[in-house]
């Protein structure tokens, strides 16, 4: 903004306490003016209320994205989700038919699997379930 520019004459009305403090910063040298003071502070402000809109825009933008990756990530995880549970169907429905096991000794079972994944948090591992069945037996 050159010296040449077309300048605009208003009043403004100040709070008494604000003119005293900009009066300040024209002793000390800061700005020559109170109209040069007034133009860096509008300046400013201006600045500030598009890079609040700038920020406004962008956390908009990002939140979308984030949202999407989620909702993708979600359905990646239920499809594999499905497609563990068919398999988990399928090599369940293979033990029922090869082994004859009983309505107690089921129940049984359940129980013992329910204790076990809740003691280790769902981490099964098959290695750990063959050594106990290899020492009980």
């Amino acid at each position: 903004m050159g010296k040449n520019e077309e300048k605009t004459k208003f009043s403004v009305r100040v709070d008494t306490g604000l003119v005293e403090l900009a009066d300040t910063y024209i002793r000390d040298s800061t700005v020559q003016s109170r109209t040069e003071l007034i133009e860096d502070a509008l300046r400013f402000y201006l600045g500030f209320l598009t890079a609040k809109k700038a920020e406004d825009y962008l956390l908009q933008s990002l939140s979308s994205v984030m949202t999407g990756t989620v909702r993708d990530s979600e359905n990646r995880l239920a499809r594999m989700d499905f497609k563990i549970a068919v398999e988990l169907s399928k090599l369940s429905q293979v033990i029922a038919y090869t082994h004859d096991v009983d309505e107690k000794e089921l129940q049984k079972l359940h129980v013992k699997c329910v204790d076990e994944v809740k003691r280790i948090n769902g981490a099964v591992d098959f290695e750990s379930a063959y050594k106990y069945q290899r020492r009980e037996n």
